[in-house]
């Protein structure tokens, strides 16, 4: 009874992926598991102190009352300044809104320029949220998959063949949750001139890993003059500025969807928390390039990075590309699907299953066998992979992949 008064746009919607993982890995270490969770996409860093210590003048400073609905003007400003700066953007404060995360800016984006039956384009692999975000607006979702020998990207000809007169957005992120692999110039020039041609198909570009980096400079497809008014970038301050509790997201839009936005805004949330906003100013400020906490967070994650590709590459079943950015792998396993558990396995007590059959199949197994937490790929729209975070420390890095690779020699 309970659940019939309840919508069916929460019946249907799914709950996140990872999320459900690490609430899993939570509740077995509550039973006294030794669980690695390398499931969720948090980096293991503190704030940096400038940030900090911002914070907590603007508390001195008496900066608790309402702020507006998009933001502070002079946050709004940093915004604008950084996206000069570091990617070559022009936009002016009044097309930035602030919001309570970059989930948040995507979903009132969607809701803002979607309407029921609207085709809404998403290469997979993609972010777990992006699929239910549609869903909600009651959009049609269009996956193009794309192949781990071509490093997860969609191709401009896929993009050509995908696009319809019902096409409203197309949706991805560079560098990618979850893949870690990034686009380079070139390839987002190829993917806005395929666009430009579709005046009526509007891009999000989601780059809220930018400065994990490990190829070199950042690329937005917004760069291109032709193609500008058609895109709408998405960034924040977690992932880079290791503030994913602050929860600041932020859009770059054309000023009608900025517009529309900050609409929605004022009738879901208002403002977003006032002390985080004086504080990612102070983030704003910060150059990437000159920061030595950005680069120093960056450097620990491309050390790890190698690492955990030299130890994956050793486990058997396991098909492997080199991420370029964020902190993930993404390695194929499909090889291993088939493949039946040792007797005794706690999966099997678990689950009640004694093979190996998908991403989530193994997912499970390492969980209760290995006592390591991952995601399975299915929740990215590709069932043949699994995603491993590597924002853990190196330690426990290694014991993880030990782990893995222990509990899979034992598949038959």
């Amino acid at each position: 009874m309970d659940r019939e008064l309840l919508s069916n746009r929460v019946l249907n919607m799914a709950e996140s992926e990872t999320l459900a993982m690490t609430r899993i890995a939570r509740e077995l270490r509550e039973q006294g598991k030794d669980v690695i969770s390398l499931s969720i996409g948090e980096p293991d860093f503190d704030t940096p102190k400038e940030v900090k210590t911002y914070a907590k003048t603007a508390i001195d400073e008496n900066w608790t009352h309402y702020p507006p609905v998009p933001g502070y003007p002079d946050l709004r400003k940093a915004i604008s300044k950084k996206f000069e700066r570091d990617n070559n953007l022009h936009y002016t404060p009044e097309q930035i809104v602030v919001s309570t995360g970059a989930k948040q800016s995507i979903y009132q984006l969607v809701m803002a320029v979607v309407n029921p039956g609207d085709e809404v384009i998403i290469p997979a692999p993609y972010w777990v949220s992006y699929k239910e975000i549609v869903r909600v607006a009651d959009g049609i979702i269009v996956p193009i998959s794309t192949k781990i020998e071509n490093d997860f990207k969609v191709t401009p000809e896929q993009l050509k063949q995908a696009i319809t007169p019902k096409t409203r957005l197309i949706m991805f992120s560079s560098p990618s949750n979850p893949t870690g692999m990034l686009y380079d110039k070139e390839e987002l020039r190829a993917i806005a001139e395929v666009v430009r041609a579709y005046p009526h198909v509007l891009i999000m570009a989601d780059e809220i890993y930018e400065h994990i980096n490990f190829h070199g400079q950042h690329e937005s497809i917004a760069q291109f003059d032709f193609i500008k008014e058609q895109v709408i970038t998405v960034n924040g301050v977690a992932k880079g500025f290791a503030m994913t509790g602050w929860r600041i997201g932020f859009i770059g839009a054309p000023l009608y969807i900025a517009a529309a936005c900050n609409k929605l805004q004022g009738q879901i949330t208002s403002a977003t928390c006032s002390i985080a906003q004086r504080a990612a100013i102070k983030a704003m400020e910060l150059n990437p390039k000159e920061s030595p906490d950005i680069i120093g967070m960056r450097s620990t994650f491309l050390k790890r990075r190698n690492i955990v590709y030299t130890l994956l590459q050793e486990i058997e079943g396991f098909k492997v590309r080199l991420p370029q950015g964020a902190f993930y792998f993404f390695p194929d396993v499909s090889a291993l699907f088939s493949k039946r558990v040792p007797a005794g396995s706690a999966f099997i007590q678990s689950c009640g299953k004694e093979i190996i059959s998908n991403s989530t199949d193994l997912c499970n197994y390492l969980l209760y066998d290995a006592n390591v937490a991952v995601v399975q790929g299915i929740a990215f729209g590709d069932d043949n992979c699994i995603r491993l975070s590597y924002a853990a420390d190196e330690a426990q890095l290694r014991e993880a992949c030990h782990r893995i690779k222990e509990a899979v020699s034992q598949l038959r």
